[in-house]
């Protein structure tokens, strides 16, 4: 199957009851407000992309649906645990939607095995650790990152610069920054074509459209000084 989106690739697999739905008449279908902290070893490098997402209560009731096993009207770690083992293990095939490079380079990740979900106050919350293969020394280059549907069919938003961070020993001549995505004007013309098609559609080719959305979050590091 085309691997453009939710629906082909099976992450988030109850997205899939959504497309009958009167809101999934257009891209996106699904919102997710998004934070990430980028995380230090003692030695000052990066091992890893710590990420939480919290979906839209459209989305999130949804995916509930079914899951509170002892009918005690809350969903227990335990019970949202196959849901998001079944979600991480559909997004493996895509990077997890973590597209992370080191300068031009492709960045290689290792197996997801930190993660969960919760439910609080209608909305469903997943978190996952993304490890990298090899550490990742960032005075050697410029380290980005950014998070995002390929197909858009979800809407992976920072709500603002508090929601992304560092974990652990950053050097303190390094800064981890969220830098702004292209202008409305700028994506106007993408926007429109993508809210005029079907939740069934599919692209002839596959398509990377999340990133022309996408904000990236860079670790640049100034050269160490007597000061530091």
């Amino acid at each position: 199957m085309p691997k453009n989106g939710f629906r082909s690739t099976a992450a988030l697999t109850l997205t899939l009851v959504l497309l009958g739905s009167a809101t999934a008449s257009a891209h996106p279908h699904v919102w997710i407000q998004n934070r990430s902290d980028v995380v230090f070893n003692d030695d000052g490098k990066i091992i890893a992309i710590a990420v939480e997402w919290a979906f839209d209560k459209d989305y999130s009731a949804v995916a509930i649906e079914g899951l509170d096993a002892n009918e005690d009207g809350f969903y227990s770690a335990g019970e949202l645990e196959p849901l998001a083992r079944e979600n991480l293990t559909a997004l493996k095939d895509y990077d997890y939607f973590v597209y992370a490079k080191l300068g031009k380079e492709k960045v290689a990740y290792g197996e997801v095995t930190e993660y969960g979900q919760i439910h609080t106050d209608d909305i469903l919350k997943m978190y996952f650790t993304v490890p990298l293969k090899q550490p990742i020394d960032p005075t050697k280059g410029n380290f980005s990152y950014m998070i995002y549907d390929p197909s858009f069919f979800i809407a992976i938003d920072y709500p603002d610069d508090s929601a992304i961070s560092s974990v652990g020993k950053k050097p303190i001549n390094c800064a981890v920054e969220l830098k702004q995505p292209p202008s409305d004007e700028e994506t106007a013309a993408t926007r429109q074509m993508l809210s005029e098609k079907s939740a069934d559609w599919q692209p002839e080719t596959e398509q990377d459209f999340g990133s022309l959305f996408a904000q990236p979050v860079t670790v640049t590091c100034k050269p160490k000084t007597a000061q530091n």
